[in-house]
């Protein structure tokens, strides 16, 4: 079992990047948001999830141990693959996630791309007890439905994830339609 790698990146593919530990490349997936932010020639430690398949070994990576962890718990809902809570961890920050489980707020997972309703509703029942936080404890902000759509369509336009998950964070709390939204977000990042 892989459990971290050390190394520098050799190569950035458009789902994955090469890792060059001792003069070994290791193709590691990585969520969307690491993979726009690293550079070729960049030292990079990675917490590895090594998923075993017929015929198919692939390696996830993780910047922090909460997300490898996170990988490992989406893994453990029936119907979720590991493309599938990468995708997860690309679209949403632990955080996040963690609210989104809390409130119940189906739809908000339901916007990922590989989940549809069904598996959205599975995986608030399966990680509610898991990795939910309490609503009484929940410091965040209550998330918004469309701030899935918000993402999808700064993305749409050109912007990174990356990019597009930090001016979610900048949209004034009184910006409530989709509309006005995605224009608190664009003007967000025209500032930069």
């Amino acid at each position: 079992m892989i459990a971290s790698l050390e190394g520098c990146v050799k190569a950035i593919r458009s789902h994955s990047l090469i890792l060059d530990v001792a003069g070994v490349g290791f193709e590691v997936y990585p969520p969307a948001p690491l993979l726009e932010a690293v550079r070729v020639g960049q030292p990079l430690t990675l917490y590895t999830y090594m998923h075993v398949r017929e015929g198919n070994i692939a390696l996830y990576g993780f910047l922090t141990l909460e997300e490898h962890d996170l990988f490992e718990t989406l893994l453990g809902v029936n119907g979720i693959g590991p493309r599938t809570a990468l995708s997860v961890l690309s679209m949403l920050s632990p955080d996040a996630l963690r609210a989104i489980i809390a409130q119940g707020n189906a739809a908000a997972l339901a916007r990922i791309p590989g989940i549809g309703a069904k598996t959205a509703q599975r995986l608030i029942l399966d990680l509610k007890d898991k990795i939910g936080l309490p609503l009484g404890n929940v410091s965040l902000s209550p998330l918004q439905e469309a701030d899935v759509d918000v993402i999808n369509a700064l993305t749409a336009l050109g912007y990174s994830l990356a990019e597009a998950q930090r001016a979610l964070q900048a949209i004034p709390p009184e910006a409530k339609n989709l509309d006005e939204r995605i224009l608190a977000a664009l003007r967000s990042l025209a500032r930069g």
